[in-house]
């Protein structure tokens, strides 16, 4: 949009801009209509907590899928029409740590976050683009390499979960927790990423998978993802670390938390539930 009148602006956070550079001039670019969008706490993180005043204004957004609507010249993999999902870490499939199959930060994609590089622009300034892809926004630029390509079937407005919070809690039981086959496991939170996490832990072969949310309305779809157990920690007079203990004879293999980790009292809790020599 051209028409400055039309910013929106909410704590310096620009989630309406004004122009997009030209392709011409960016040949690894694609234009994305980016069309359903995912609120994550991630976004939220940058609003409420980043206190440096250089990270503003910025454009935030991830968690979504869209249509490429063009190319630059030197795109090669994609064409319009296609429909993407935008990747919270670029890989550009050349550096050693996209390489490794113990990292995916890639060294290369890192460098086209900087401001200097963003492709969103108002007033002549230019707007910090959040990991590369900004997705609040009618349509955004990013490089080839912040880029997936799904089916052309896919629903957009199901696979924009596979952006960010379906990989963090699938990824936390199978990649960093790495759960086993035959193991017990606490998923404290039901919302996108704990039920990734509790499909991760059904995926590596848990035996026992114990969803534990304030809210019971969420357990029909967690026993559908593979959770076995639930929990509703305002069933309980006691600790629920201690219920957990008395419901797997001594306490849990793999404990995950999926939600706001700021909570200490949780963050406790799961310490707490976890078998001791379990992870």
């Amino acid at each position: 949009m051209e028409d400055s009148s039309l910013l929106l602006s909410c704590k310096q956070t620009i989630i309406f801009f004004g122009t997009l550079i030209d392709l011409v001039s960016y040949g690894y670019g694609l234009k994305i209509h980016p069309t359903p969008n995912a609120l994550c706490y991630s976004d939220l993180y940058c609003l409420f907590k980043v206190v440096e005043k250089d990270f503003f204004p910025i454009v935030l957004g991830h968690e979504a899928a869209g249509i490429v609507e063009s190319v630059g010249p030197g795109v090669t993999e994609f064409q319009p029409g296609d429909k993407v999902i935008p990747l919270y870490l670029p890989q550009c499939g050349e550096c050693r740590f996209c390489e490794s199959p113990k990292t995916n930060q890639s060294r290369i994609g890192s460098k086209e976050m900087a401001l200097a590089n963003s492709r969103l622009t108002c007033n002549g300034h230019k707007l910090r683009q959040f990991m590369d892809i900004s997705t609040f926004s009618e349509y955004t630029v990013t490089h080839q390499m912040s880029v997936a390509k799904v089916d052309p079937d896919a629903p957009l407005d199901k696979v924009c979960l596979l952006g960010c919070g379906v990989p963090t809690g699938y990824g936390a039981a199978v990649n960093t927790a790495k759960v086993e086959p035959g193991s017990t496991c606490a998923v404290f939170g039901l919302g996108a990423v704990g039920l990734a996490a509790v499909m991760g832990c059904k995926a590596a072969g848990a035996k026992m998978i114990i969803a534990v949310d304030i809210n019971p309305d969420k357990f029909e779809k967690a026993r559908e993802f593979g959770a076995t157990d639930f929990v509703n920690p305002k069933d309980y007079d006691e600790p629920i670390s201690q219920v957990l203990m008395e419901m797997t004879g001594g306490g849990v293999d793999y404990s995950l938390e999926c939600v706001d980790s700021q909570f200490r009292e949780l963050s406790e809790t799961i310490s707490r539930c976890v078998f001791v020599c379990g992870f």
